[in-house]
């Protein structure tokens, strides 16, 4: 046994003189609290206009924004990012990128389930330079990856208001092309009188219930049929409906169109009225989603950096392994436990080769690995 743990010893030795030793720096920062409450008390300044911000707040908040920044920082862009910058395909002998990444991620642990809130990555390097500089790398490459992703709950408003601003712009310019060609197909310049109220208040109405329909579509994807705000939202959907079918129903018994069974529009008067009509309902909206998409790119601006650092490191000032105590430890139970089985095997071939019919067997396999039997131990002799 003292043989076996002789050598168990000057293996966990050489293990410790040859393992390098390496360093952990810790990068830790506090990603952005995502809440509404700054948007909901903007838009309520919009009154019956922030229907559009709820839906943008509601559908596309964010519910843990440590578990996102976590998995921006694990997705290959950063890591990919990371390589390039810091020539790591070199440091880890690495002939591939996804050899490389891999190698990164196992020498990197980014840990963001604290109660905290603060999301926390761990760089391990043979050096402690490099180590402190990979960390630090970590949050300027997130920082780069962040400015160009729409991630917390002010930019995803603002993208989303972006694109339907975008939109009714579009259908804005369509509805004035068709409303010039109306002018000139009819020679009708303008409406007067209570044609031209009614036109104003159904391309309002219709602006609001557009709005109003976002908001319930919006509310449906996650509160329950009976939910108290969700019928809410249907009643008051249902009077704006109402109301603008009184005033330009399609069924022909609206304002509009008993105006014109009373001779107060032409047949080209008609034509133009639900041209104008419709220009109006695009500048009504229009005017909705560029007030809110306003609104949106104030909070954005207000929520100010998108991560804010909380612990930059330094260059480590201790190694963090190898850990040689528990190497050494490690190498004694391995000379121990070899030593016991060594002697638990010696003692069962001792107590084997007593027995004739294992004696034959184990001189035959001797023979059959080439070792050398004298013959006054052969069996076959002595019989």
């Amino acid at each position: 046994m003292a043989v076996f743990l002789a050598v168990a010893i000057a293996g966990g030795g050489l293990a410790c003189w040859l393992i390098p030793p390496y360093y952990t720096a810790t990068m830790a920062f506090l990603p952005p609290q995502q809440s509404a409450s700054s948007a909901s008390s903007m838009l309520a300044q919009l009154g019956g206009l922030s229907s559009i911000g709820g839906m943008a707040g509601g559908a596309l908040g964010l519910k843990n924004s440590a578990d996102l920044y976590v998995g921006l920082l694990q997705s290959q862009s950063v890591q990919n990012a990371m390589i390039e910058r810091f020539g790591l395909m070199a440091d880890y002998r690495a002939k591939r990128l996804s050899a490389a990444r891999k190698a990164l991620s196992e020498h990197t642990v980014i840990d963001g389930k604290e109660k905290d809130g603060i999301v926390r990555v761990s760089v391990t390097d043979k050096s402690a330079e490099k180590a402190a500089v990979l960390a630090n790398g970590y949050a300027e490459q997130l920082q780069k990856l962040s400015g160009t992703l729409a991630v917390t709950e002010a930019a995803q408003r603002r993208l989303f208001l972006e694109q339907q601003l975008e939109a009714a712009k579009n259908n804005l310019a369509s509805a004035e092309e068709a409303l010039t060609q109306t002018e000139q197909a009819t020679g009708v310049i303008q409406v007067e009188g209570q044609a031209k109220v009614l036109i104003e208040s159904a391309a309002s109405l219709r602006a609001q219930v557009a709005a109003k329909e976002v908001q319930v579509q919006s509310m449906r994807t996650y509160a329950a049929q009976d939910n108290p705000d969700l019928v809410l939202a249907e009643q008051e959907l249902a009077g704006l409906r109402e109301q603008l079918a009184k005033v330009s129903g399609d069924s022909g018994k609206g304002a509009v169109s008993k105006a014109s069974e009373k001779g107060q529009l032409t047949n080209s008067g008609l034509q133009y009225t639900r041209r104008l009509r419709e220009v109006k309902y695009q500048e009504t909206l229009f005017e909705i989603l560029a007030r809110q998409y306003e609104a949106a790119k104030m909070d954005e601006a207000r929520e100010g950096a998108l991560i804010q650092i909380v612990d930059r490191p330094g260059t480590p000032d201790y190694k963090a392994g190898p850990k040689r105590l528990l190497i050494m430890l490690g190498f004694l139970l391995a000379g121990f436990v070899a030593a016991v089985a060594y002697i638990f095997v010696a003692q069962a071939w001792s107590v084997l080769s007593r027995v004739p019919e294992y004696r034959v067997r184990i001189l035959s396999l001797k023979r059959a690995l080439g070792m050398h039997v004298p013959e006054a131990n052969d069996p076959f002799q002595q019989m």
